[in-house]
């Protein structure tokens, strides 16, 4: 495999370039952010474990040739340490042209720092029926 580019700065800097590169059905993009490690693994929505990167880049490419999918991350609670991040997030999708619907994503990535920064060892993601679950964090807060 091909030497990634450093990535500057944080886990949370390597999602929010995951979500872009969804965005803009961003097949390299999205698997630059990965680890080299072959010990990877992503698990879409209904669908079963993946493991490394020739088998998690030709689901995303089955994914993208679909277009292009726009999916706003929302109530991220992370935990870090010096070596890892976990985020578990609630996600809202959508694809271009489809209708909304009363269904949401419920997200865990994990993150490594590598000698060349922070890479995405595992996303797993269910679909949640329903409305998204209130934001705790939100609303415990007091003014």
């Amino acid at each position: 495999m091909a030497a990634k580019k450093q990535l500057n700065g944080s886990a949370d800097d390597v999602e929010a370039a995951f979500y872009d590169a969804l965005s803009r059905a961003d097949l390299d993009g999205m698997m630059a952010l990965w680890a080299e490690d072959e010990e990877i693994v992503c698990i879409h929505p209904g669908a079963g474990r993946l493991i490394g990167h020739a088998a998690i880049r030709s689901s995303w490419e089955g994914i993208f040739e679909r277009g292009s999918v726009q999916i706003r991350p929302l109530q991220l609670h992370a935990t870090h340490n010096m070596l890892t991040a976990v985020h578990s997030i609630v996600e809202e999708f959508q694809r271009p042209g489809e209708s909304s619907q009363d269904v949401h994503i419920i997200a865990t990535n994990v993150y490594v720092k590598t000698p060349h920064g922070w890479r995405i060892t595992m996303h797993h993601a269910s679909v949640a029926s329903g409305k998204a679950p209130l934001d705790m964090f939100k609303a415990s807060i007091l003014h």
